[in-house]
C-alpha cells in the first residue's frame, strides 16, 4: 500500500512540474504582448529583469552562505 501511495505521489509531483514547465514557457509571449500593447513599457521591462538577477545573486550568496554554515564544526 505505501508503495503504492509513493508512486502516486511521484506521478503527481511529475504532473505538477510539468504544468509549471508549461506555464513558464508562456511568460516570454505574454511579456512580449505586454511591450507591443503598451502595457509594460522597456523600462519596466529591464526594471524586472534587474530584480530577477539581483534575486538571483542574493539566493546564490545565500546558498554559499549555508553550506559554509553546514561545514563548519559544532561547538
Amino acid at each position: 500500500m505505501a508503495v503504492a501511495t509513493e508512486q502516486e505521489m511521484k506521478a503527481r509531483v511529475q504532473e505538477m512540474h510539468a504544468k509549471v514547465v508549461e506555464a513558464e514557457s508562456e511568460v516570454p509571449l505574454a511579456m512580449a504582448e505586454a511591450l507591443r500593447s503598451g502595457n509594460i513599457s522597456v523600462k519596466d521591462y529591464y526594471n524586472l529583469k534587474n530584480i530577477e538577477a539581483d534575486t538571483g545573486m542574493r539566493n546564490a550568496i545565500n546558498k554559499r552562505t549555508d553550506q559554509s554554515d553546514d561545514e563548519s564544526p559544532e561547538h
